[in-house]
């Protein structure tokens, strides 16, 4: 089997979709991990990717952080822009209680991480570590949306940073096949069946959506995630929208 890759897009608290799709693909697409050379990602892509190279024994863990997180988020009066609220330490801590002391030994070269830089505007992919510290610091910028999040974008090896998700929100690497993963329905490999007739995409930093009402819901829950039931129901979808794709394409263990 040639080189793959896996590439998990920006999608917020929808991040729980890509948690789904991680469970399914350690426990029944074996065959197609032992080929995987990378993970990439932004923003809750750029998490998942990291938990899958450094951490796969933390998912169960990781899920539970999310629906803790997603609850404290829709407790606040005004979610994660309730003034006061300090969505980034939340996200740190989570992230500090799943990455090893080695993550970033482990990260090197196969961990891709998508990054918008502040001044210039362009995107970034960075695949190498120094410490877990700039690893961590690299993932938090990943994940930093303006506002939302924050006022100061978040300092990685001195210059300012945001959500790789603005201008990379997919990224697709040179060598091998790249495998898509979306939250949201479009033309990525593993993503959401599309239900209704529209056939229009749009095209936003490398990701083919398409234009619905459901999408546009998938994007408010997000930002603003949905009650637990909900959220649980999206790591299912993640789980059975991995499975139709590993038996599609001979790889179901």
């Amino acid at each position: 089997m040639p080189a793959l890759n896996l590439s998990f897009a920006a999608a917020g608290f929808l991040g729980i979709y890509h948690l789904g799709v991680a469970e399914a693909t350690l426990r029944h697409g074996g065959r197609l991990l032992r080929s995987v050379r990378a993970c990439a990602g932004a923003s809750a892509g750029a998490l998942v990717a990291a938990v899958l190279i450094t951490a796969p024994d933390k998912l169960e863990h990781c899920k539970e952080f999310t629906y803790r997180f997603a609850s404290d988020v829709r407790s606040q009066a005004a979610g994660a822009l309730t003034p006061g609220y300090d969505f980034m330490l939340t996200l740190r801590k989570g992230i500090e209680e799943v990455l090893p002391s080695n993550a970033h030994s482990l990260a090197g070269d196969r961990l891709h991480v998508s990054l918008t830089h502040v001044t210039s505007g362009q995107n970034h992919i960075v695949s190498s570590f120094t410490s877990r510290e700039d690893l961590i610091k690299a993932l938090l910028a990943s994940s930093f949306v303006p506002v939302y999040a924050g006022f100061q974008p978040v300092d990685f090896r001195g210059e300012k940073w945001i959500d790789g998700g603005f201008t990379n929100g997919l990224p697709t690497l040179p060598t091998g096949r790249t495998i898509t993963v979306s939250p949201f329905a479009g033309s990525q490999d593993v993503c959401p069946v599309h239900s209704g007739e529209s056939t229009r995409y749009f095209r936003h930093a490398n990701m083919d959506i398409v234009f619905s009402m459901e999408n546009v819901l998938r994007l408010n829950q997000a930002l603003f995630p949905p009650p637990a039931h909900r959220m649980r129901s999206l790591c299912q979808e993640g789980v059975d929208d991995a499975m139709r794709f590993l038996k599609k394409e001979g790889w179901m263990h």
